[in-house]
């Protein structure tokens, strides 16, 4: 009850309006996570089944999931390049007006791939096929070659990385700068948008494949992205200025100039966050903490998942049923960070259980479960449950602590924030890191496939043995001994790491002194009672002072 009381008394804090956007927002983000499941559950199925349906029809050995991978990588950098050109028109334009349109902009993206398969003969998937579908005939698929979904799935990535970076900055619009405002908002919308997103890979799995093929499943996701836009368009102007430039009007660049110049600043945002992470025992920890971490998750959903559901079980559309009961396991670890804010204050317990249910991935070598059964996949989505259980509630917690740390580090370098620096890092390691193993490890496991026999009865668990297991054993090893890298993070469940106290904080600017040029990160704090960095005045909401505008 008390948690219900603590609810209620988070949605009283906002006013009449704001909660009318917040509902608007969140259900919008609810048809468009329904729509972006089924665009890339089908798409990375889709891939799969035509890479292996090239080589049976040409009498090739398997590439399959070193294209696979090849696949997503591409697309996962692409979001970067996304976000850099939506920049600019954020700063020009309503940021309900510029989402909306870049939600339009991804359906007509991934409308792409629809147009390609019809125009080349593709159909929906026959009516005899539904019930009993004949092992590896797709021939109901356009007629293209399949590398050919490379490009218009990076295309694809751009409009994503576009909304994705716009979904990071609204929040500020509706509610305003009020910290604690936004953390509950965040919260609201983060259950939500994880609700939907376990919902849609299930009915992705189960309903739409199974109906309409894989190359026709994703047919929904252009309705789905224009309802969005078409609802966030409603969501009323307030009252937020945003920050005026200080180039008048007729040295304002050209929207391409600028773009450009946003490129070029995330890479000089790349080297200052290098030398802050690897330069501090403070930071260090947050390569493995963080990015290893996150490219552990992101590698079982789109590199195990696919494997298991294609090469064990004999049907690639179900591994959007583990990636379901993953989605699951996230929703769970949000919400345990929300309720245990005050009992668990710092990211090390979460990092470590993330650690430990990694080893989970073991039992998949020397699993032979029966083909063609989909209770085998649900098996899966149990088992990936608690590994994204533990990854979800530690990438929420680092998040907060993150944002806290970073946001009081003064940098010398005036273009970029030490907080975006870091975060860009951060994420281009992971991005880096993803497209050459998830290539590399791919090739490995056709290799594997193709020796054992292929078609004609090869198997991968030989291979699962280092690309599941050693790998995830590697990684487990890497991210608990970061654990342990912090001052004062020792402890089973610390109540400060770093020696730093992060709730009330705030940067000093050091003005006037000579030497501040020569020191690439000057902090001066002010000194306030300890307290959990993801408590707030009153202990009951996480307190970041970087707005989520200036965070991106």
């Amino acid at each position: 009850m008390g948690y219900l009381a603590d609810l209620k008394d988070g949605l009283r804090a906002f006013t009449p309006q704001e909660r009318r956007n917040i509902a608007i927002y969140i259900a919008g983000i609810m048809i468009y996570k329904f729509g972006l499941e089924a665009f890339n559950g089908s798409v990375v199925a889709l891939a799969t089944n035509r890479y292996d349906y090239e080589s049976i029809q040409n009498g090739r050995p398997s590439r399959t999931f070193e294209r696979v991978g090849l696949l997503t990588g591409l697309n996962q950098a692409c979001q970067c390049i996304g976000s850099i050109l939506i920049g600019p028109l954020v700063k020009r334009y309503p940021t309900k007006n510029v989402l909306a349109c870049a939600v339009l902009v991804f359906g007509l993206c991934s409308a792409l791939l629809l147009i390609i398969d019809a125009a080349t003969g593709g159909t929906f998937m026959p009516a005899a096929y539904r019930e009993n579908h004949p092992e590896n005939d797709w021939s109901y698929y356009g007629k293209y070659d399949t590398d050919a979904m490379i490009p218009v799935y990076c295309v694809s990535g751009i409009a994503y990385g576009m909304v994705e970076l716009i979904r990071r900055v609204i929040p500020r619009d509706i509610v305003g700068g009020h910290v604690q405002k936004l953390r509950k908002m965040d919260s609201i919308v983060h259950i939500f948008y994880e609700i939907t997103g376990t919902a849609g890979a299930f009915v992705t799995a189960l309903v739409i494949i199974p109906q309409l093929g894989n190359n026709k499943a994703f047919i929904v996701t252009p309705v789905c992205f224009t309802f969005s836009a078409t609802i966030w368009f409603f969501i009323s102007e307030l009252d937020f200025k945003r920050q005026k430039s200080t180039l008048h009007q007729h040295e304002k660049p050209a929207y391409w100039k600028a773009a450009f110049r946003g490129l070029f600043l995330f890479g000089e945002s790349i080297w200052v966050g290098a030398r802050i992470l690897f330069t501090s025992r403070k930071f260090i920890w947050l390569v493995p903490g963080y990015a290893v971490a996150l490219y552990a998750h992101r590698y079982l959903e789109n590199g195990i998942a696919p494997q298991v559901a294609r090469r064990f079980l004999g049907h690639s559309a179900w591994s959007q049923i583990m990636v379901g009961g993953s989605n699951l396991g996230e929703l769970l670890g949000a919400l345990a960070v929300l309720l245990l804010t005050n009992t668990i204050q710092t990211p090390m317990p979460w990092l470590r259980l993330d650690a430990i249910m990694l080893l989970i991935v073991w039992y998949i070598p020397f699993w032979r479960p029966p083909a063609d059964e989909v209770g085998q996949a649900w098996i899966v989505a149990a088992t990936f449950a608690p590994i994204s259980f533990g990854w979800a509630a530690g990438d929420v917690s680092l998040a907060a602590y993150i944002q806290a740390s970073l946001s009081r580090l003064e940098s010398k370098n005036k273009n970029v924030s030490a907080l975006g620096a870091v975060m860009a890092f951060l994420y281009s390691f992971y991005i880096v890191t993803y497209a050459i193993s998830g290539t590399f490890l791919g090739r490995y496991l056709d290799d594997v496939y193709n020796k054992s026999g292929g078609q004609d009865g090869g198997s991968i668990r030989e291979g699962l043995m280092f690309t599941a297991g050693m790998q995830m054993t590697i990684i487990s090893v890497l991210v608990f001994a970061a654990t342990f890298v912090p001052k004062g993070a020792l402890a089973f469940n610390p109540k400060m790491i770093s020696e730093e106290d992060l709730d009330d904080d705030e940067p000093v600017e050091m003005e006037g002194r000579k030497d501040q040029q020569e020191v690439p990160d000057v902090v001066v704090f002010k000194q306030h009672s300890k307290k959990s960095y993801c408590t707030s005045d009153d202990g009951s909401e996480p307190h970041v002072e970087k707005k989520a505008s200036e965070i991106i």
